[in-house]
């Protein structure tokens, strides 16, 4: 459960505490199936694929079952889910639209690294795709579970961002004294290294500049960050900064990225500004962008915002610059 009020004094809006509470109580009993590892079953165990052809987890099929109906009667009328192809309607007159990651970081089941579940609350339209096929202004909430050594809510209502942590003993997720806020200056980057030869000279330019640490052109050295699991990468984000991308690339099915703008990048984009962030395709605002389908993908560079408006000027240099040695493209950034 969630408190109705927290440390903060502030209120959570009326509205949103039935669908708040049962995503919670769900967070909840995840997070202690979980826990248990091994001895809760073969949780990782590959049982299929979704509709996009996603390996499909075990754990993924009951996280999404398991939302969606604990969250019947709570006011939610449209729920999107990765894990289904069409959008379920769950309250005809309720006035929400949820979209959802239920498991968000599957791959890292079976490791014990820590994985999460990602949302976003809007108005409903009257029609099921209008709901979700808009920009990302227009969010009531969204926010992550992240199930790791703790099991904690980061969460925003549109002012700023709040923090819950559940205490097992009283099964209550409490509110932290201290609101996440991503630090203006960092020097870590997450970036899946072993597809650099795929992408694009621009991305290769600025994560080259960044290797080269304090002989480049950036005149500090980085540390670099590789997690696969999107809700570990933006907490630790959220906790210390830095800068997340997964960009598109030369594969066919990559073209567009991988990562899904209405369950996972448009949810993540409005916490990430809401703590004093910046969330981008590589080069446009990602809540300014509208997606065309569903589970449409999108690049996703995330975090501190200096980091991120950084990237964005990569993309705008001339082609001389992003194929020079990092020398000489230095003189043009500093």
């Amino acid at each position: 459960m969630l408190p109705q009020t927290g440390k903060t004094g502030a209120e959570i809006p009326q509205a949103l505490q039935p669908p708040l509470a049962a995503l919670c109580a769900v967070a909840a009993d995840l997070s202690s199936v979980i826990s248990r590892g091994a001895l809760g079953g073969a949780l990782g165990e590959t049982i299929g694929e979704n509709t996009d052809g996603d390996a499909q987890k075990a754990l993924d099929v009951m996280a999404d079952e398991a939302f969606a109906a604990a969250l019947k009667g709570t006011g939610i009328r449209w729920y999107a889910s990765e894990e289904q192809e069409d959008v379920a309607e769950l309250d005809p007159d309720g006035a929400l639209a949820l979209a959802i990651d239920p498991l968000d970081g599957s791959s890292n089941i079976d490791v014990n690294v820590s994985i999460g579940t990602i949302f976003g609350i809007r108005p409903a339209a009257e029609e099921a795709d209008e709901s979700f096929l808009r920009r990302g202004d227009d969010f009531l909430a969204s926010g992550y579970f992240i199930y790791g050594p703790q099991t904690a809510l980061v969460i925003t209502f549109g002012a700023g961002v709040r923090m819950f942590v559940l205490d097992r003993r009283t099964g209550l997720f409490e509110e932290t004294d201290k609101a996440p806020a991503i630090p203006a200056e960092a020097s870590e980057f997450a970036i899946n290294a072993s597809n650099y030869r795929h992408w694009s000279k621009p991305i290769r330019a600025y994560i080259d500049d960044c290797l080269a640490g304090a002989e480049g052109p950036r005149g500090k050295n980085f540390n670099m960050r590789w997690v696969a699991s999107l809700v570990a990468e933006t907490h630790r984000i959220m906790t210390r900064g830095g800068i997340f991308l997964y960009p598109a690339d030369q594969r066919a099915s990559y073209a567009q990225g991988r990562l899904r703008m209405v369950y996972e990048c448009a949810p993540i984009a409005f916490l990430v500004e809401q703590a004093g962030g910046k969330a981008t395709d590589g080069i446009h605002r990602t809540l300014d962008r509208t997606p065309d389908s569903l589970h449409a993908r999108t690049p996703f560079v995330f975090g501190t915002a200096e980091k991120v408006d950084r990237v964005t000027v990569y993309h705008d240099l001339p082609e001389a610059e992003v194929s020079s040695l990092f020398g000489n493209r230095g003189l043009f950034l500093a």
